[in-house]
């Protein structure tokens, strides 16, 4: 350290050389250099480094304000599609209440038209069962009448000889003859 601060000092003492020389003692001559150098820039860069820092912090505000009107924006639109969202949910939900109660008005329709169909079904059943109850009747009827038929025309052909049957139809044609004779 003490070649450092005998070098300022005897910057004073220094004889006028009538020649141009090196120094080459680095730590006496770095400091010399670096006060030189920074005082140039001081002296000549003080007005370039102001307008430098001036520009600079001039766009950094305007960065910031930019970034609070960008924010603002971004806040009212956020607030805007909450809006939207809690009016889509409230119309969802009312969609979705509306839904149920169509569905169980329509499970309620299709279990009454169930049952409608059912009913037709068990009266066209029991229609059937009694058209088919009084076609059976009918047909033995039928059959029954047919065999009393029989059995008495059998029962007259055996009984009746030719002259009861003679007189049967004449006693036939003269009812007959009478109630012609009525009926005119």
């Amino acid at each position: 350290m003490k070649n450092g601060t005998d070098s300022f000092v005897s910057l004073v003492h220094w004889p006028f050389a009538g020649s141009f020389g090196f120094n080459t003692d680095i730590l006496a001559t770095n400091p010399i250099n670096l006060s030189v150098v920074l005082g140039v820039l001081i002296f000549f860069g003080k007005g370039v480094l102001s307008d430098l820092l001036d520009n600079r912090k001039l766009r950094i505000l305007n960065t910031i304000r930019n970034s609070e009107e960008l924010q603002g924006g971004a806040i009212e639109r956020l607030e805007k599609a909450r809006a939207r969202l809690r009016k889509v949910e409230m119309e969802a939900d009312q969609f979705r209440v509306n839904g149920y109660s169509e569905i169980e008005r329509e499970k309620l329709n299709l279990i009454n038209s169930t049952y409608k169909t059912l009913e037709q079904l068990e009266n066209y059943k029991n229609e059937t069962i009694h058209f088919e109850q009084q076609r059976a009747i009918n047909q033995v009827r039928q059959r029954v009448f047919q065999q009393a038929l029989q059995g008495a025309l059998g029962t007259l052909n055996s009984c009746l000889n030719k002259e009861l049957h003679l007189r049967t139809i004449s006693a036939n044609i003269g009812m007959f003859g009478a109630m012609k004779e009525i009926i005119d």
